[in-house]
């Protein structure tokens, strides 16, 4: 299926690009989340009508990511967990855990924007984790996981 990008989808394109994609992509996630749409004639006619708006908001969307971004490098993160002796967690600290913590303190994000790339914490110490504000802004933070002993 033929469709016409509404936002910069990674691994895919940009605003604007028809690309094509499997359906089911398209059915399930593209399209019901408002990132593209079908590319018929009347869709492309439209779009392009609507295209420099569309930029706007894409451009608007990005200079907020930025700022909230350059704010957040640096941040460390302090979470308490109870662990054992050994500094190993009972449980683990996740990617809603961080997301929660960061709201708490002014920085709305959602917890699909938490990229943990070793899974979740298991152990007390210092770890690097990145927060995906925007498809180009990435930023790493630290977070600091601390031992609660029962």
């Amino acid at each position: 299926m033929q469709v016409i990008l509404l936002d910069k989808v990674v691994n895919l394109g940009n605003l604007g690009e028809i690309v094509r994609v499997k359906d089911g992509y398209a059915r399930n996630f593209l399209i019901p989340a408002g990132r593209a749409r079908r590319a018929t004639e009347a869709a492309k006619e439209q779009f392009e009508a609507k295209r420099a708006e569309l930029e706007k908001a894409a451009a608007a969307k990005l200079a907020e990511s930025q700022s909230v971004g350059e704010k957040l490098a640096g941040l460390t993160v302090k979470l308490t967990q109870k662990a054992g002796v050994d500094g190993r967690l009972f449980g683990s600290v996740t990617n809603a855990d961080i997301a929660e913590d960061l709201t708490k303190n002014g920085f709305p994000v959602v917890k699909a924007q938490i990229r943990m790339p070793n899974g979740p914490i298991k152990i007390v110490g210092d770890s690097k984790v990145s927060v995906a504000l925007h498809t180009d802004v990435v930023v790493e933070i630290a977070v600091s996981v601390y031992g609660e002993t029962a």
